[in-house]
């Protein structure tokens, strides 16, 4: 829980800004007592954060005094507007600390200003646009301090409002105290007012627009010149065309449209011609939130995590949740989660008071669960034994419970045992002790253990046997118990993160009680108070580091010592932090919108290796800096894209490891982002033949924003000086055939690329091509997987491409098993370069050896591979038991007929005895056609069953045993009493009655109840007594007896007596509601 405390050195405080003038804010916090660098928030309000308003506007400022420790923030407010002016608040957070303080800002207008317009003081605050930020009406409450006058009742208001024009009247609501605008547009709009016509206009806007969310709008006036140019206003801001607002002109009417409505549209709207306006006001409803996904009964044990879900309509939507009548609240009991439409109530661990009615409410709707609860069962994993022991010795009495946070007590005979320095009583997990040292006679007895809150009791005897002895002191040399987990990475070694606490504590063992001395190196840690600290107790000694430093690494040794001997243990403390800032950030290369940035990893890695680096830029004279990356960046050097070309722009760098991220790196020197060009790549010849030359390439490596509109590929004789164009327009793909060359001849080649800025570099052919037909011989190129045999499951679709090369084309053959291959059972596509064989479900025959031929004149070359095709094999055959003894069976089987065209891989033994006739697991993966089954139940009669297995899985069908194995058994034969089945069958009865509803019309809804019965009862709705049949507008649901009818968009004629009806063969049962379905509020306005 956060901790409130004084944090603050200094204070912003309160003052009175003057309109246009710039004016700073300082608050100063102490961090000599913080673990962590605090975290400061500057607050306009009760939640707008200014952090996300930083620019021109709002400038923000943070240093460090490393002597005092003392942070300085500035907030400083470039040319204060009206719109600043309201309370502000500072907040600073420190891991469990917290401290904040609140300051004013009141706005004084200079001279000038003073005839400004009221409305400017209605403007939305923040600067990230027209539609963003709070409406801040702060300026206008100062100014009305100042000027409001108490109005004089014999004014009549309303009718000096009925004369004004609609510019007028926020002055008029201002001057005579109504600060309910809207609802004064709404009064004036219901009276009707007629309104008074100017020059510019001959038909103004109305005074007010009402819209639903996610509709459009539109705002029409008429002008008396159709060439006149309006302006449209929104809070005094132009409005710019966009998809958003649309303008249209028709003849002498001006339509501004406003699509898809959100809350952001609910503002002030005007029209302006010159210097005459047309004023109206936009409010935006939001229809009522429905619930799509109703409630579930729930049904837990003790303990055990619960969560309620249900779905809304819309997302973000608040909801509200009940238990028998009572709010929730988030507390450490409840917590609530909502994912987009989705809303969840988790309960970590119910408890008996859990159980009850949930509700979960909307503006528009509602719903209800039950939650049950049930008793944890208990089981005892080890009783306590009897014991019988000696005069001094030690008894100890251990049981082990099912749930390790179950408590108890302990008595002996009827008596609560109480805990002394003699009696010890422990609870460890599961595990609970009652620990008798130095017995005596008086401690014989019965004992029992009771767990708290279950019927149950575990007993045992102590006996105690007397033996006279003479008494020895008794000495246990030292000994060490090192828990080597929780925070050792390896064994001796332990990690903490720089300023973190480090506790560790080291159980120490020995009679008489040892001496226990910290060291490191050389020096000895005796403190017991400070940052750095040893706490030593009889068998426990703890070694503490406050807030972890550098200078805390190192070799720690424990050494503990006393008459019987010493032990001595090693630990190797290592202090982890976030790494230095990277260094030497600087620019080697840019392109068009694209900059090469590289660094130098940080001289200090923390302890910790550098996972990646995290880069920004800005642009020169901003002090926005703008993320580039949010995945962890490993290489030193990146690319930075999407730049302007010509705008200077600056780079930083972050390191970050295990522990967290660096302080930035210092910003590289400015650099411009210029587009640079580059020829293609990889120019070579694809392809001679005897008058033509087929020539590849890749595109260039660095492209332009003006990308690639083409290619120009040019050709010569080898010895001219003169190039001639292959091709007249610019090619878009990567490869061209230049045609028409003499053969014979030897040609050179070069190829440019052609965007909007001319013609790249050309990339030239290393040396030229003589133009000649080549004569390639084939060859088949074998891929690597079926170079060995080939194996596919039956089914299976098998598809394969070989590429072979050749000139010119060679004639391809498929044979399999040295026949011709058949058409109508493999299917073959050959092209110039491969030839593919398809199977499109594979069989048995299928089988076999597959010879490709690639023939080009003479010359031929052939490939061959084998195909598999497999399936599981059958069930093994005359599986039988061959000989009984004692608790063994021996079995004996043959393979299977059909092994599946795969080799037998083992078989799979199972065994059931005839009385359950349950199947276990034998022997898996057994080779052999035989084994042997020990560890039968005397009294038993089994049977076997044998699954054969190869690569596709097992058998089937099992191959069952032709006789059985008896175990026989001596003694007296069990009869079993007859069993009598319980009959369940119940007549139908509702558990959950229909409840009376009130809706709203045109909402969809639904009406539930719940029902059990045995058979399942057949389910009739009916409404005013008139049975629903088959009609769309009504969906009937069933889930497990929760019964669910759905209505959707119900009118007026809706309404009536609902009844459901539960009837089976023993009986019936009836539940009945009321529906009450409503009109909007609006609809009856405009039926008045």
């Amino acid at each position: 829980m956060t901790e409130l405390s004084g944090l603050f050195v200094e204070k912003p405080q309160s003052t009175i800004a003057i309109k246009g003038k710039d004016i700073t804010f300082v608050a100063k916090v102490d961090s000599s007592t913080l673990l962590r660098k605090p975290a400061l928030k500057w607050l306009k309000g009760k939640w707008l954060d200014l952090g996300s308003k930083a620019g021109k506007h709002l400038q923000f400022k943070e240093s460090y005094d490393r002597d005092s420790k003392i942070y300085t923030y500035e907030m400083k407010i470039v040319k204060v507007v009206d719109g600043d002016a309201g309370g502000y608040r500072c907040e600073v957070t420190a891991k469990d600390k917290c401290d904040s303080c609140t300051f004013d800002i009141t706005v004084e207008a200079s001279q000038e200003d003073q005839k400004a317009n009221i409305l400017e003081a209605f403007k939305r605050s923040g600067e990230a646009g027209e539609d963003e930020g709070e409406l801040d009406f702060s300026g206008l409450l100062k100014k009305r301090e100042k000027k409001q006058e108490e109005p004089k009742e014999e004014v009549d208001v309303w009718s000096i409002l009925k004369k004004a024009k609609p510019c007028d009247y926020e002055k008029i609501a201002f001057q005579y105290g109504i600060t309910d605008l809207r609802g004064m547009l709404k009064r004036l709009k219901k009276m009707k007012v007629e309104p008074k016509k100017c020059d510019a206009f001959l038909k103004k806007l109305e005074a007010a627009y009402s819209v639903d969310k996610g509709k459009k709008i539109q705002l029409t006036v008429e002008v008396a010149n159709p060439d006149a140019q309006i302006k449209w206003l929104k809070n005094g801001t132009e409005i710019k065309p966009s998809a958003k607002y649309v303008f249209e002109s028709v003849g002498n009417k001006r339509k501004l449209t406003i699509n898809k409505c959100t809350l952001a549209d609910d503002a002030a709207y005007e029209c302006v011609i010159g210097e005459d306006k047309s004023f109206t006001e936009v409010f935006v409803k939001e229809p009522p939130v429905t619930i799509t996904k109703l409630l579930d009964d729930l049904h837990v044990v003790v303990e055990d995590k619960v969560e309620f879900e249900v779905e809304v309509s819309e997302e973000g939507a608040n909801v509200k949740w009940m238990k028998d009548g009572v709010e929730l609240a988030r507390d450490g009991k409840y917590r609530f989660k909502k994912d987009g439409k989705k809303h969840w109530l988790i309960i970590n661990e119910a408890s008996k008071e859990d159980i009850g009615m949930y509700y979960v409410f909307t503006n528009g709707g509602e719903s209800k669960a039950e939650l049950e609860v049930e008793d944890k069962e208990l089981e005892v994993l080890q009783s306590i034994a009897d014991l019988t022991v000696k005069a001094a010795e030690q008894a100890i009495f251990k049981c082990e419970v099912s749930d390790e946070k179950v408590t108890g007590k302990w008595y002996k005979d009827g008596v609560e045992v109480k805990a002394s320095n003699r009696i010890k009583m422990v609870h460890i997990g599961r595990i609970h002790k009652l620990t008798i040292d130095d017995v005596k006679a008086e401690d014989a007895g019965d004992y029992t253990f009771v767990p708290d809150g279950y019927a149950l009791s575990l007993s045992a005897k102590l006996n105690f046997l007397e033996i006279k002895i003479d008494y020895v002191p008794r000495q246990d040399p030292p000994k060490i118990h090192l828990d080597t987990t929780g925070s050792m990475v390896n064994k001796n070694t332990i990690i903490v993160v720089a300023g973190n606490k480090l506790r560790l504590d080291v159980e120490i063992s020995g009679e008489p009680a040892p001496t226990v001395c910290w060291t490191k190196g050389d020096n000895v840690i005796t403190e017991t108070e400070g940052r750095v600290r040893v706490d030593n107790r009889k068998t426990l000694s703890s070694f503490v580091i406050e807030g972890a430093e550098r200078g805390d690494e190192g070799r720690y040794t424990i050494t503990v010592t006393n008459p019987a001997g010493e032990d001595k243990a090693e630990l190797f403390i290592k202090v982890v932090d976030v790494p230095d800032p990277p260094e030497g950030v600087k620019c080697m290369g840019v392109g068009e919108d694209t900059a090469t940035i590289i660094w130098e990893p940080p001289k200090f890695d923390g302890g910790s290796p550098i996972k990646g680096y995290l880069m920004e830029r800005k642009k020169v004279g901003s002090s926005r800096w703008t993320k580039l990356n949010f995945d962890i960046y490993e290489s030193t050097s990146y690319e930075a894209k999407k730049m302007i070309e010509g705008v200077l722009y600056e780079m930083r760098v972050f390191a970050v490891n295990g522990i967290g991220v660096s302080q930035p790196s210092c910003s590289s020197k400015p650099f411009m982002p210029i587009a640079p060009t580059s020829e293609p790549t990889r120019l070579t010849v694809d392809d001679v033949m005897d008058s033509a030359c087929m020539l590849k390439w890749r595109p260039p490596d660095k492209i332009g924003a003006g990308g690639i509109d083409g290619y120009i590929i040019e050709y010569r004789k080898e010895g001219d000086t003169e190039w001639i164009q292959a091709n007249s327009e610019p090619v878009e793909k990567n490869s061209y055939t230049v045609r028409g060359l003499p053969t014979g001849e030897k040609m050179e080649f070069r190829v440019m690329a052609v965007n909007i800025a001319g013609r790249s570099p050309p990339a030239v052919m290393a040396q030229p091509v003589t133009i000649r037909e080549i004569i390639e011989q084939p060859h088949i190129r074998l891929p690597r997987h079926l170079r060995t045999k080939y194996v596919r499951k039956v089914g299976e679709k098998i598809n394969l491409v070989i590429p072979f090369q050749g000139k010119p084309r060679p004639v391809v053959n498929w044979f399999k098993d040295d026949e011709p291959l058949d058409p109508k059972k493999v299917s073959v596509r050959t092209t110039e370069v491969d030839t593919i064989l398809f199977i499109r479900s594979a069989e048995r025959d299928h089988s076999g050896t597959y010879t490709l031929s690639v023939q080009i004149e003479n010359m031929e070359d052939k490939a061959s591979f084998e195909i598999r095709v497999v399936e599981k094999p059958g069930p093994p055959l005359a599986v039988r038991v061959t000989d009984v003894w004692g608790f063994n069976a021996a079995l004996e089987w043959k393979p299977p007929k059909d092994n599946g065209n795969s080799d037998i891989s083992g078989y799979i033994i199972q065994k059931a005895d005839k009385k359950t006739k349950e199947w276990f697991m034998v022997y898996e993966h057994n080779r052999r056609p035989n084994c042997t089954v020990s560890d039968l139940v005397m009294g038993n009669e089994y049977v076997f069953r044998i699954f054969s297995e190869n690569i596709c899985g097992l058998s089937d069908e099992a191959g069952l045993s032709k006789n059985t194995a008896v175990i026989a058994k001596t003694g007296l034969a069990y009869n079993r009493p007859p069993y009598k089945e319980k009959d369940l069958n119940t007549s139908p009865k509702f558990t959950q009655p229909l409840q009376d509803r009130s809706v709203i019309a045109g909402y969809s809804t639904a009406i539930s109840c719940s029902v059990r019965g045995r058979p399942k009862p057949k389910i009739i709705w009916m409404k005013n007594k008139t049975i629903i049949g088959e009609d769309p507008k009504y969906l009937m649901q069933n889930n497990q007896g929760v019964l669910t009818l759905h209505i959707r968009k119900p009118s007026l004629f809706d309404g009536g007596n609902y009844s459901c009806k539960a009837v089976n063969e023993l009986g019936e049962d009836v539940v009945e509601c009321k529906l009450e379905v409503r009109a909007l509020a609006v609809e009856k306005e405009n039926k008045k």
